[in-house]
């Protein structure tokens, strides 16, 4: 089975996380934490710092990691490194995904997340308290 590796922002503001609703692929209309697929030699920080000017244009700090999980779609295996992250400026635009929202703790069950995503969520809510 294919294995990837992932790095994942959970961006905080106002108790609140930043949601993104993936606009591409087989998984397209479901929800993640922005972020993307490690390059061969890229750490989890230069990733997101990478993927989040990507596909959101938005520069980031990178905090600290908040948690790594192991999760098997069908086609693959991915791990999925989780990022504390904050925001150098308010704004940012969707390039790849079809919506943002920011979710407070008791909206995070109120859009379908990936799979790997929603492994983080019932942790995220005791969190956000």
């Amino acid at each position: 089975m294919k294995s990837i590796r992932v790095a994942a922002a959970i961006i905080e503001k106002d108790k609140k996380v930043l949601a993104c609703q993936r606009g591409y692929g087989e998984q397209k209309g479901l929800w993640e934490f922005p972020g993307g697929k490690l390059e061969k030699g890229e750490d989890g920080k230069a990733a997101l710092e990478r993927e989040l000017k990507e596909e959101l244009k938005l520069s980031v700090v990178v905090d600290s990691l908040y948690k790594c999980l192991d999760y098997d779609y069908p086609e693959f295996h991915i791990t999925i490194h989780f990022y504390n992250c904050t925001m150098k400026e308010e704004t940012f635009s969707l390039t790849e995904h079809l919506a943002a929202r920011w979710l407070n703790r008791d909206e995070l069950d109120s859009v379908s997340w990936l799979g790997a995503d929603s492994l983080i969520i019932p942790e995220l809510k005791k969190y956000l308290e």
